[in-house]
């Protein structure tokens, strides 16, 4: 496997470092795996194992488990076995937080002294609550793989079409296939592969993009958002319809990411009214500590910024009320559709008049 690829656009220096001793082939005795993004994780599973054993010889040199099945005599058996015909084994220890006392008992004396024959991968289980093991953080190389950051995904999708299929993509087709996808790696290489077939070896382009993935620009969640930022009734109606057919889109997910469009919108709208003066939108997303906004950072500041004077003080109170309204109507009662209360959502934030906004929700 090729790695030289992924070492620019990884997003620790851990994460570098990883990558380039695959390359060089200068590989620790023992690694930890950790984070939020299983993907990532399983990628670099796989290239370690290409960088360590051959594959004529992989049968007999390569073992995968998982942690909860594992007994301490099994256990202790795995990392005891000799390579054959091969300088190293590779024991690839799937969800390592679920080993039992015992045989975790002896997977941390294993770690006090690892062989040098043996290549050692421990993959802990990902999530948002998931937490690395201190001690394995210590006693082994620990990597963290975080989920991409939204602008990392463009470079992402060219590397990985790259890498995997030889595939070009022309920059609208990266853009547009980003802002449609966002940073769900899996969904990627599989929409990436559907582009390459599709396009039959030639280059990738934004109509390839829009025939096989079902979106064209201007049909984003982010053109969306522009929309009832812009309070543009008309528009934000006509595109909804398609906004809820796309894939992973719920209409809990489009509440909660517009709410965090209106906190800024009223955070921006505070601080002009209190300190007049350019707003800075970026501050507002590091202090709320990484708010999901649907996009890129850059992209949904500078929309924020374009539609501020469209909003007051009033108006955001209103739209909060709304927003609020509709995301309990929609965990709490079936009486009407999705597309129903956000219709009626976009109505109630759109309206010229905060009067209009109370009305509507009351």
């Amino acid at each position: 496997m090729v790695v030289s690829h992924y070492i620019g656009h990884m997003t620790s220096q851990a994460e570098r470092a990883l990558w380039k001793a695959i390359k060089s082939r200068m590989l620790e005795r023992a690694y930890y795996f950790f984070g939020e993004d299983e993907f990532l994780k399983a990628q670099a599973v796989r290239a370690l194992v290409d960088a360590t054993v051959d594959a004529s010889v992989r049968d007999f040199n390569l073992d995968v488990r998982h942690g909860g099945e594992l007994e301490a005599g099994a256990l202790g058996s795995l990392l005891g076995t000799p390579p054959m015909m091969a300088d190293r084994r590779v024991v690839v220890l799937r969800d390592v937080a679920a080993l039992k006392k015992e045989p975790r008992a002896v997977l941390d004396e294993y770690l006090m002294a690892p062989a040098g024959d043996l290549l050692l991968v421990l993959v802990a289980l990902g999530g948002e609550k998931a937490k690395a093991d201190k001690l394995l953080e210590t006693r082994a190389v620990a990597v963290e793989f975080e989920a991409l950051e939204l602008t990392r995904v463009p470079k992402w999708i060219e590397h990985h079409a790259s890498l995997v299929h030889g595939a070009t993509l022309t920059p609208g087709a990266i853009d547009l296939l980003a802002r449609a996808v966002g940073n769900d790696l899996p969904a990627l290489a599989a929409e990436i592969d559907k582009l390459t077939s599709f396009s039959s070896g030639g280059e990738i382009t934004e109509e390839a993009v829009a025939d096989i993935v079902g979106m064209r620009r201007g049909e984003t969640l982010g053109d969306w958002m522009d929309l009832v930022g812009a309070r543009d009734t008309a528009g934000a109606l006509a595109l909804l319809p398609h906004i809820l057919e796309q894939p992973k889109t719920s209409a809990v997910q489009i509440v909660m990411i517009l709410t965090v469009q209106t906190l800024a919108l009223g955070w921006g709208e505070a601080c002009q009214r209190d300190r007049g003066g350019r707003v800075d939108f970026y501050d507002f997303l590091k202090s709320s500590g990484g708010a999901f906004v649907g996009r890129a950072w850059g992209e949904a500041t500078a929309a924020w910024t374009e539609h501020l004077d469209k909003w007051d003080a009033a108006s955001i109170d209103a739209a909060l009320a709304a927003l609020l309204a509709t995301d309990v109507a929609l965990k709490e009662t079936r009486l009407s559709s999705d597309d129903q209360l956000l219709a009626s959502l976009v109505l109630a934030m759109c309206a010229p008049r905060a009067t209009s906004l109370s009305r509507a929700f009351a």
